[in-house]
């Protein structure tokens, strides 16, 4: 349908918190009809805007908010609610032991003759998910569904709550390929029904694919308002962070040493089989496959997480049994997951927690940790690779992706590792926070360390390796030196999607 009347509008919107304002005369107007995509790096102030729309903040003195064109408080969540503003979220909000129907019935359980009406609680879910062409069946449980059947279901729960303007915050984080494609079918038929959609993303083409207009935040103040079509990823990234998109993976690559890593002929039945590659200190290696094409699970033998059947493991030319992540850690090599919120990091813990969490070991005399050199070591690498923190007692579910990726990386250092294996890097982090890990890489580089990026984005797994390993359904495809996959800057991404297609 075509972008009509205005639903949601914000005007001179702040939000101040001790020491820090995190939204300064913030506006953006969405309409019916509109993907309305609101961007910038992590600390813009996206979240805090959101948050206020949501009703989890109060905005300063001398802000409007306006719903179809009428001036509203939104005073807390149930009232943001009940005015029709939900919002999606990566971390999907819902009671995972409940069955599907009952969390879209939660708290309001229809009744017949005293008794729940499960017959009907089942039947108006089904039917609500059919209407939305989302194949679940609304008896299973929801934390037996995949995340993007979640993420599909919670979509639905707040359309059956009749919500008229749709937050969706980083909503690909986690999805496998196919389930992005299926978020995309929905989001195009909530625009023809004339939903007001505001879209928060750190991936350019998604911005590019799905929205019709953009509103991009800087340090917590409005920067502009234009269409996408008027835009390009250059300049759009411009407005962002002022850098241009061609800077991104431009760090230095030295020269390399000796072998650090190499693996011959590993194999785990019926995941992959005929592995082999080897890697330089000072070099990264890429590994690129797509959704099931063993990449991760490669990962996983290497580092001890899950058995291998077959092969063998030389580091620094030596065989090794790494036989677990513990082995492995004792034998140089830092493993960064890419849920990081579940397997990297302690989201409850500290910083200074989180970063001696792998190594107390060489900070500690018969079993006693000496207090001064875990603080000693937490504020050093804090400093050295810039964690944007008040303090190391900060708890790490309060950073950013970017911060946290950061601590994940400072505790495999406290570990004096030397092959780093980089799982999907930089998932869920924006623009300016991936140049920074870019350069920590780069960093990491200048030490002499070994590097694995494993990531399902070209863009990043070209422009950072020296070396790419392709891989398709549990097979090796071939080698790309990046002569061969750059030519004078250019990336062949075809040659590369090819490969992983089996084509090749």
């Amino acid at each position: 349908m075509e972008i009509e009347q205005e639903v949601i509008r914000v005007e001179n919107i702040s939000k101040t918190f001790p020491g820090v304002k995190a939204l300064d005369n913030v506006r953006m107007t969405v309409k019916s009809g509109e993907v309305h995509a609101l961007v910038g790096e992590n600390g813009a102030g996206k979240s805090t805007l959101i948050k206020i729309l949501t009703g989890a903040h109060q905005m300063d003195h001398g802000g409007s908010i306006f719903l179809h064109s009428q001036p509203v408080q939104i005073s807390g969540p149930a009232e943001a609610k009940a005015m029709g503003i939900g919002a999606v979220y990566q971390d999907v909000m819902m009671a995972p032991h409940l069955s599907v129907g009952e969390n879209f019935f939660l708290g309001k359980l229809p009744r017949k003759s005293g008794v729940i009406d499960w017959e009907h609680v089942y039947s108006k879910t089904a039917e609500i998910l059919k209407s939305l062409d989302i194949d679940v069946n609304p008896r299973l449980r929801v934390k037996d569904l995949t995340i993007g059947l979640q993420e599909m279901v919670s979509i639905a729960k707040i359309i059956h709550e009749d919500a008229k303007v749709i937050i969706f915050d980083e909503p690909t984080a986690l999805l496998a390929t196919e389930e992005v494609e299926l978020l995309f079918k929905l989001i195009r038929q909530l625009k023809t029904q004339g939903c007001a959609i505001i879209y928060i993303s750190h991936r350019m083409e998604e911005i590019f694919t799905m929205c019709d207009t953009v509103t991009v935040l800087k340090d917590g103040g409005y920067v502009n308002t234009v269409p996408v079509a008027s835009v390009d990823e250059n300049s759009l990234i411009a407005m962002m962070v002022g850098r241009k998109l061609e800077d991104m993976y431009n760090i230095a690559h030295g020269e390399k040493g000796n072998i650090a890593l190499e693996v011959r002929d590993l194999k785990r039945d019926g995941v992959f089989d005929s592995i082999n590659f080897s890697i330089r200190k000072g070099e990264i290696f890429g590994l690129y496959g797509l959704v099931g094409s063993g990449r991760t699970e490669v990962m996983r033998c290497i580092t001890g997480a899950d058995k291998r059947d077959g092969g063998e493991i030389l580091i620094h030319g030596k065989p090794v049994n790494v036989r677990s992540p513990k082995s492995s850690i004792e034998h140089g090599i830092a493993f960064l997951t890419e849920d990081r919120k579940h397997q990297g990091l302690g989201m409850n813990l500290t910083i200074k927690m989180n970063t001696n969490m792998a190594s107390y070991k060489k900070i500690s005399r018969f079993g006693v940790v000496s207090l001064k050199k875990e603080i000693d070591r937490a504020e050093h690498f804090r400093k050295e690779i810039r964690i944007k923190t008040p303090s190391i007692n900060q708890l790490i579910r309060n950073l950013s992706g970017g911060n946290q990726q950061k601590v994940v990386i400072a505790k495999w250092l406290a570990c004096d590792s030397d092959i780093f294996i980089f799982d999907e890097p930089t998932v869920g982090v924006d623009v300016g926070a991936k140049v920074e890990i870019y350069h920590l890489v780069e960093d990491l580089l200048k030490r002499g360390a070994a590097i694995i990026i494993v990531s399902s984005y070209l863009p990043e797994v070209m422009g950072l390796s020296d070396r790419i390993l392709v891989m398709s359904e549990g097979r090796p495809t071939g080698i790309v030196e990046r002569k061969d996959f750059s030519v004078n800057g250019k990336m062949n991404e075809e040659m590369l999607v090819r490969m992983a297609s089996g084509i090749i």
